[in-house]
């Protein structure tokens, strides 16, 4: 028997009771501390949430709005197709992934199995196309070309195809009215990413999963207001998801259509003009290197002068846009985003950068006056300038005696402007310059709006480079290092470069200043910059920010927001010095370097300027150029590796401006053939239920016969 007294042990098992009270006590307040936060402190918010898990929304995708041209011709709109969608959350629930619901739908719609199975899969930083892009949440589109047929066997056999849809769905389309491509310009759409919906959540126009939105061209810039706005229908459901009510719900809006300055047969014609310009440029054999030109790439702009509105814009090599509808294939991605193909994404006319050429001299010319140098002066055209032991030539060494600036202009001799250049150069302390150098030529063209971009309304336009000497110097800086590392491993040619850019990187040579002054050297300009230019030139210096879009029109039509043009600067010359300029540039097309291609031209009632421009770069054959610009339009063209300015783009440039104007091929100005004898200035016709009366599209006119030839040097 145990020694201890019946008291100890009644003490024992009290303290004990006591203990397991005080923790019962202890859990039941702190459940009840738990309840009352639960239930009272944030019961309402918890009661949303729990009856928000009840809540299953049902979205209707706004109609996007049309992307038309000028006259009410639809660029870009939608069409009403049969869709056949897969639910990625409802194939993961199944054993096998979906596989085998994937393989029946295969043999339905008669695609491969493994390119639908790579259709649902998602995109990462490995994975190729084709790939959903899109949230994983919302249905995968697999094609949007199925027949009535195909449709009614999903629809009518859903056990055997569960997680798919077959819906007739409002697809976009990109008509190419007239074969007017402007693909680049139009842009394309994909669906959104997780990414952007959460970066928009609080914008004025937030994003749903079943979004797609715009990545390039107008489809981009305008997005917010094509896309407009999902119709939300939200549901309560019990825990057997049987709707029991409707909750609150969003109305839709369709999105708004954007009426552009763009003219489907002007664009056509550009297009068309382009590409057989550069097709032309291929059988013409490159002096230099005794082969034929590759004429790789290309680009025309063509737009009001008084404006900046962009009448067409084409871009070579390009792509059909509707390769993106509904998801792209591997191959189509592959081909737009390959080298091979020379990135047909790409919009060369706000994108591609290349050194002008002689186009580049009206700025110089610009420059020089404003330095003190008199347009009608005497300045001599020799066939080269030399400087040390360096020999500059003139264009195939031509030489044009005692000639005024005018002149220079309308024979392009380099040897003028080498001279000017250098001089200024001289002027401005030459390798020892001043504190505050004048540096007319770098400041003339940054007045002319290069270095920075015109502002024009369409995503990625790009700067081009005016390499005075704050580029020099960042340049050296960023780059002397390496060139200091190269210039030690030899006395080859790269060696001895590699060596001069470590010890005088920074400075602005005199080869700096004489390549610079005839557009050549590490200058970069783009078409739109160029077309920007030429404008300016046409309408007394005033630099407009070119642009696409005319109006944004409301759904419903009672809306119209009109996008008037802005100006960005104002060309740094007198009204006398622009005439000036601008006669010489009509000399251009009547006894210059462009005669050849303009004549019969109609100048007595539409005066003609025009500037040639053969730039040369380093490792390829030349750049053609070609600037023109009469009262109401400016078209500039270049075509990389094409040869020179008024061999390879004036054919093409000359076919366009008859369309525009109506000329034939005698000369004759005839209305009823003119496209566009002038700007259009109004909309077209909006009805009240917001469709746009379009125009039909008349067949543009044949092509004249080809203007007489002849050898010209640029």
């Amino acid at each position: 028997m145990s020694n201890i007294p019946e008291t100890g042990r009644t003490s024992r098992v009290t303290i004990r009771l006591v203990a397991i009270q005080i923790l019962v006590f202890s859990l039941l307040a702190t459940l009840g501390g738990r309840l009352w936060y639960l239930q009272i402190r944030n019961g309402q918010e918890y009661a949303a949430k729990a009856r928000s898990n009840h809540v299953q929304q049902v979205i209707d995708p706004a109609t996007r709005g049309s992307i038309l041209d000028a006259r009410g011709v639809a660029l870009a709109d939608n069409q009403t197709r049969l869709v056949v969608s897969a639910s990625r959350t409802d194939l993961l629930k199944m054993k096998d992934g979906g596989k085998a619901v994937l393989t029946r739908l295969a043999k339905v719609l008669n695609l491969p199995a493994q390119e639908i199975r790579d259709k649902v899969r998602l995109c990462d930083a490995k994975t190729p196309q084709p790939c959903w892009n899109g949230s994983p949440y919302q249905p995968i589109p697999i094609t949007d070309e199925a027949t009535t047929q195909q449709a009614l066997q999903i629809r009518e056999r859903s056990e055997d195809f569960p997680g798919i849809s077959a819906e007739p769905t409002a697809v976009r389309r990109y008509a190419a009215p007239g074969d007017a491509n402007a693909a680049q310009v139009l842009g394309y759409l994909s669906p959104v990413t997780d990414e952007e919906i959460t970066k928009a959540k609080n914008s004025p126009a937030p994003l749903l999963r079943s979004d797609q939105i715009g990545r390039s061209g107008l489809e981009r810039q305008y997005d917010e207001y094509l896309r407009g706005k999902a119709a939300v229908t939200r549901y309560e459901v019990d825990n057997l998801g049987r709707v029991i009510g409707q909750a609150k719900s969003d109305k839709g809006q369709a999105g708004s259509s954007v009426v552009t300055s763009i003219d489907a047969r002007v664009q056509a014609i550009a297009e068309k003009q382009l590409d057989q310009a550069m097709k032309d440029a291929r059988q013409q054999v490159d002096r230099n290197t005794g082969t034929n030109y590759k004429a790789d790439s290309g680009a025309v702009v063509v737009m009001e002068a008084k404006t900046g509105r962009v009448v067409a814009m084409a871009s070579n090599p390009t792509y059909d846009p509707n390769a993106w509808v509904g998801g792209i294939s591997g191959k189509d991605y592959a081909h737009l985003t390959g080298k091979d193909s020379n990135y047909p994404l790409l919009n060369r006319a706000i994108q591609g950068q290349a050194a002008p050429g002689s186009i580049f001299k009206v700025i110089s010319t610009s420059a020089a006056v404003n330095a003190g140098y008199p347009f009608d002066g005497h300045y001599p055209c020799t066939s080269s300038y030399s400087i040390g032991g360096q020999v500059f030539r003139n264009f195939e060494g031509e030489s044009q005696g005692d000639i005024s600036l005018g002149r220079a202009l309308e024979v392009s001799c380099d040897t003028v402007f080498y001279r000017i250049g250098h001089e200024e150069w001289k002027k401005d302390g030459g390798d020892k310059p001043k504190a505050n150098p004048s540096d007319w030529f770098y400041k003339t063209a940054h007045q002319f709006g290069l270095g920075k971009t015109t502002g024009i309304d369409l995503p990625n336009e790009v700067k081009g480079r005016v390499p005075d000497r704050q580029w020099k110097n960042a340049f050296w800086k960023a780059n002397k290092d390496t060139w200091c590392s190269q210039g030690k491993s030899g006395d080859d040619y790269v060696s001895k470069l590699a060596r001069e850019g470590c010890l005088e990187g920074m400075k602005l040579h005199a080869y700096d200043s004489i390549n610079y002054a005839i557009g050549q050297g590490d200058t970069l300009v783009t078409p739109i910059q160029m077309a920007t230019i030429y404008g300016a030139l046409s309408n007394g210096g005033t630099l407009y920010n070119p642009t696409v879009g005319k109006a944004i029109v409301s759904a419903d039509g009672k809306h119209v927001r009109m996008i008037q043009p802005k100006a960005h600067g104002h060309l740094p010359d007198t009204p006398q010095t622009l005439q000036q300029i601008g006669a010489a540039l009509q000399g251009v097309t009547m006894r210059g370097t462009a005669a050849w291609r303009f004549q019969g031209w109609p100048q007595d009632k539409i005066p003609m300027h025009a500037k040639t421009g053969t730039a040369e770069v380093y490792g390829k054959q030349t750049t053609s150029w070609f600037a023109t610009y009469t009262k109401d339009y400016t078209i500039v063209m270049t075509i990389s590796q094409g040869g020179t300015g008024s061999g390879a783009s004036g054919p093409a440039v000359r076919k366009i401006y008859d369309a525009l104007y109506g000329v034939n091929d005698k000369g004759e100005i005839d209305p009823k053939a003119a496209l566009l004898p002038k700007p259009e200035t109004s909309l077209p016709k909006i009805e009240s239920d917001g469709t746009i009366e379009a125009q039909p599209i008349k067949p543009p006119p044949a092509d004249p016969s080809p203007s007489p030839s002849g050898s010209p040097p640029q």
